[in-house]
């Protein structure tokens, strides 16, 4: 998170859950009671997202990077990406992340992640492009 909290990444570390237990298995229940009806659908979301994260090897995965409408356009995010990019490359592990904006893809490119593939979310949603990075070894000084 930078200072301020102006932009915000998520990692899940390789090996990790994305939610951990008691939280993971109330998550059913949560979506059935909060969208009834449709919570088939927001499962559906959910099964998309699964099945096109790879299963290859261990990697960090953006879950998240937001930064507040205030602080947009600054450099904060990609600023603070590229911190997180720099650490997991001493780690010597990939990274893979799921963009719905494509506007934020070029970023991403810039920052040395490649398009994997993509699918499109229901109900006319957003097209998801799945994106993965291998680790760049440390630069000389």
């Amino acid at each position: 998170m930078t200072e301020g909290c102006a932009a915000v990444t998520l990692w899940i570390p390789p090996g990790m859950p994305e939610l951990a237990e008691p939280y993971a298995s109330k998550v059913d229940p949560l979506i059935l009671e909060l969208e009834g009806p449709r919570a088939p659908s927001v499962n559906e979301v959910f099964e998309l997202f699964e099945a096109a994260h790879p299963q290859v090897e261990d990697h960090y995965y953006l879950s998240l990077l937001g930064t507040h409408p205030d602080h947009r356009g600054a450099g904060l995010g990609m600023g603070l990406l590229t911190e997180n990019l720099a650490r997991i490359d001493r780690e010597g592990v990939p990274a893979y992340l799921e963009s719905s904006n494509s506007a934020n893809l070029e970023r991403y490119e810039s920052v040395g992640f490649t398009r994997l593939g993509s699918f499109r979310l229901p109900h006319d949603g957003p097209v998801v492009t799945t994106m993965w990075r291998e680790p760049h070894p440390p630069q000389a000084r």
